[in-house]
């Protein structure tokens, strides 16, 4: 992966410093003043310490009428002409040269002294961003990072870029082509338009005013999955009807069939439903199992905030075992998907009355795949 930040060679001046050239070694400096105020941008490429051009800006004087830039790739080497404009800005396409000076011309065809000599001085590249969490959602993918960055030094900052791969869950590797996402100056981006069940893995960097871009972001792989909201069952001891949920399957309950069915209500006493509302002779509700190789287990040992907080599935400790159905409180469930995979699913309860239970819930598409909804890429382990 892209990493190194490059530096010019010899020692790198200030940012902006005063050019060593002598005003009496170019015509007409009586007649026509030097540019001022010469400053500089660079545009990130996608590699840090790689640019993919810089952009000089300068405060043009009344007389002139064209400027001349000069460059060097080094603080000991010759400045050699580099182009002629009419406008007061330049833009040289393609990796820098180290320093930059420019002269005014006039239609006498005299030259100025040159301007102050700017430094394309990539240490001015911000600190990557430390970390970086996704979360799982339906068709993108919400992603979170450190905001080192900003904190280091907030008036050099100016964005941050997205970056998105391919992800092989299995071999727990990015593909080699990056996309870029987008840019926020929040440390947040919401990447969407995905396709369900399909891996991604993802990156940030900064980019800081001069528009140097910091290395690369710990990278983390994520995939979408569906997912629905105050989803009501009843209590098969009121409505047998509705007291039933599949997470997905096709009419034959076959899970491998991609275009198969989501968040299925019916009947709890059906055969080939995930799991019933039962309520006992208590009053108490409870999710049970129904589907033959389908097990469940509470998620943690309190409530959580969100669905959202159920992050990878885990890999043990599931059960057919009927489970008190708790207001906050989530569950996961496995499922044998009729091949070599689990699939896995994950609920949260938002309400418990006396005949329902309301909940949201949310279904990893991708076979064997217990991403749900966060996590580093370091804890994708192979299916």
């Amino acid at each position: 992966m892209r990493r190194a930040i490059r530096l010019g060679t010899g020692a790198l001046g200030l940012a902006l410093f005063a050019s060593g050239c002598g005003t009496n070694d170019f015509l007409g400096t009586d007649q026509l003043n030097p540019p001022e105020n010469l400053s500089y941008e660079v545009e990130p490429s996608g590699t840090p310490g790689e640019p993919a051009s810089v952009t000089l800006h300068w405060t043009a004087g009344s007389d002139a009428t064209g400027w001349n830039v000069y460059s060097r790739e080094t603080t000991s080497g010759s400045f050699g002409f580099r182009a002629t404009t009419t406008s007061n800005s330049f833009h040289d396409e393609g990796r820098p040269a180290l320093q930059y000076y420019i002269t005014a011309t006039d239609l006498n065809g005299l030259e100025s002294g040159g301007s102050a000599t700017v430094t394309i001085d990539e240490r001015l590249a911000l600190p990557k961003p430390a970390s970086l969490q996704s979360v799982s959602l339906n068709g993108a993918i919400a992603l979170i990072w450190a905001d080192n960055a900003v904190l280091s030094n907030p008036s050099a900052f100016r964005t941050y870029r997205v970056y998105s791969a391919s992800y092989d869950i299995d071999t727990n590797t990015c593909g080699a082509t990056w996309n870029l996402e987008g840019t926020t100056v929040a440390p947040e981006f919401r990447a969407g338009a995905l396709v369900n069940g399909v891996p991604q893995c993802f990156a940030i960097s900064a980019i800081s005013i001069e528009g140097f871009e910091s290395e690369w972001s710990p990278t983390v792989g994520d995939t979408p999955r569906p997912d629905s909201r105050n989803v009501v069952l009843t209590a098969r001891q009121v409505t047998d009807l509705t007291s039933g949920f599949r997470f997905w399957g096709d009419q034959n309950g076959d899970l491998k069939v991609q275009t198969g069915e989501l968040g299925r209500i019916g009947s709890g006493s059906a055969i080939d439903l995930d799991f019933s509302a039962e309520r006992d002779a208590t009053g108490r509700i409870f999710l049970t199992p129904v589907r033959s190789g389908t097990m469940m287990q509470v998620y943690g040992n309190h409530a959580i905030a969100d669905l959202t907080e159920i992050d990878f599935a885990p890999a043990t400790g599931y059960a057919r075992q009927a489970l008190e159905a708790l207001p906050g409180w989530g569950y996961v469930v496995q499922m044998n998907g009729g091949d070599q995979f689990f699939r896995y699913g994950a609920l949260r309860v938002t309400h418990v009355g006396r005949d329902l239970i309301i909940f949201d819930w949310s279904f990893q598409t991708d076979p064997g795949n217990p991403e749900l909804t966060r996590g580093p890429m370091s804890a994708r382990a192979g299916r």
